[in-house]
């Protein structure tokens, strides 16, 4: 993972890299002291250039699942990242909502009355910066404008969908798993939290994780959502991330793969299966490496 984040940082040099939550495996765990060393291997694996911001989206590995989540995990993640549960960022006229998909749980739980009541502020403020009817103008006196510009919504839970069975590509889920069905809350948000999101915001493009597979859908006919699936061999055998050229107006997304890990261990292997022929035909020096090799064959066949 480090060296594949540092090959992109260097070849493509983003403006801003989004991470869409888990970045600990086990945060909602880790005592003080691991904590600590967690965050430290992720400075050293996620360092960056001061021209290049990295913005995190908090997930439930890093606070836990709803019942495990507490003011104090949430609080100790985002003195971090720097991350409110509901954050509106703007850069060069384009509009992001960064949401905690954790407090949508709709249980009127302290964390999730303060996330959804964030939210309708952060859409009524939206709506006043694209409203332009007389009848908006008096309630957005008060307003703050914002870019006219249609968001970018980005969290960590996909919106609702049943299953993964229409999902495609190399890098969606294996075939045997993709009519498994979606538990709501856990594996998706559920359909009220979705629809909230989707009537808040009108978003043009949904940006989403927590599946480890890829994943692409229309919400209402027309709003994308794009899984983005695990960037770490740990969770699958091929890893990626999205690249993406956004504008205020529109955007255009590339994926980008890591090797395969088998392909890396065979890589490794082979090496050092070489690397041992080649230091042992070096203590050989009246038997070329060649016919080292095919004494070693016919010495082994003939065990």
């Amino acid at each position: 993972m480090e060296r594949a984040f540092q090959t992109a940082l260097w070849l493509l040099q983003p403006e801003i890299v989004f991470i869409l939550g888990d970045v600990f495996d086990e945060g909602k765990w880790s005592s003080s002291q691991a904590w600590s060393d967690d965050v430290r291997r992720y400075l050293k694996m996620f360092r960056h250039p001061a021209q290049t911001e990295i913005m995190v989206i908090v997930g439930n590995h890093d606070i836990g699942f709803h019942y495990e989540m507490t003011a104090f995990k949430l609080e100790r993640f985002s003195k971090v990242f720097n991350f409110t549960s509901e954050k509106l960022v703007t850069r060069k006229g384009i509009n992001f909502i960064m949401v905690n998909s954790v407090a949508l749980e709709g249980d009127g739980c302290t964390i999730c009355r303060t996330a959804e009541a964030n939210l309708a502020e952060l859409s009524h403020k939206l709506n006043c910066s694209l409203q332009e009817q007389m009848q908006f103008k008096k309630r957005c006196n008060d307003m703050d404008k914002l870019p006219t510009s249609v968001p970018i919504l980005l969290q960590h839970y996909p919106l609702y969908r049943r299953s993964d069975s229409k999902c495609t590509g190399e890098d969606s889920a294996p075939l045997h798993k993709k009519n498994d069905l979606f538990r709501e809350k856990y594996d998706v948000l559920s359909q009220e939290a979705s629809q909230k999101l989707l009537w808040w915001f009108h978003p043009r493009l949904i940006l989403s994780g927590h599946t480890h597979s890829a994943c692409e859908v229309l919400h209402n006919g027309k709003i994308p959502e794009i899984s983005v699936p695990s960037f770490s061999w740990r969770n699958r055998n091929n890893p990626s991330f999205i690249m993406g050229s956004i504008t205020a107006a529109d955007f255009s997304l590339y994926k980008c793969f890591l090797p395969f890990e088998n392909t890396v261990i065979t890589i490794y292997c082979t090496a050092g299966a070489v690397l041992v022929v080649l230091i042992l035909a070096h203590f050989q020096p009246l038997i070329s490496p060649f016919h080292f090799v095919r004494h070693l064959i016919i010495k082994y066949k003939a065990l």
